[in-house]
């Protein structure tokens, strides 16, 4: 085997355009198998033997699985990440919500609501002078929990 082959010529350029072209496609086709799977787990609507039976498609009869799937239940795969998407933004802003507020109101929160309970007259001035006292002293409700007064009372 004296005779020198060159690899160019056994594998011309379109040859490896398609190569590149099936490798593409055969990788989309990996990445939608896998968001139809999350989608199958994801739909609160199907049974469990209707998941089953989707993935046991999708798995059995890949190519036909997933095709089929895309035809019958393609429409609202986005729809259902949509949902998911916002139903995570909601939780995660109710959880800063939650968090920035602290869980305790502040003593100017409280200072202003000692101030329109008096101007609604739901509370004497003398009242309102040992609540707001309170407050200012850190002996009122907007102490935080475990921490103790320092003032000479």
């Amino acid at each position: 085997m004296s005779a020198q082959t060159y690899l160019a010529y056994d594998y011309p350029l379109l040859g490896a355009f398609w190569t590149m072209l099936w490798f593409f496609l055969w990788i989309m086709w990996f990445i939608l198998l896998f968001r139809i799977i999350v989608d199958i787990f994801r739909d609160d609507r199907l049974s469990g033997w209707a998941k089953a039976g989707w993935l046991v498609f999708c798995i059995v009869l890949p190519f036909l699985g997933v095709l089929v799937y895309v035809i019958a239940r393609g429409k609202n795969m986005g729809r259902r990440e949509v949902a998911q998407a916002r139903a995570q933004q909601e939780e995660f802003n109710a959880y800063i919500r939650e968090t920035a507020a602290g869980g305790r109101p502040s003593s100017i929160d409280e200072l202003a609501r000692l101030s329109e309970i008096r101007a609604r007259g739901d509370i004497t001035d003398e009242e309102f002078r040992r609540a707001k006292e309170l407050v200012l002293t850190d002996y009122g409700p907007a102490r935080p929990p475990g921490s103790t007064h320092t003032s000479g009372r």
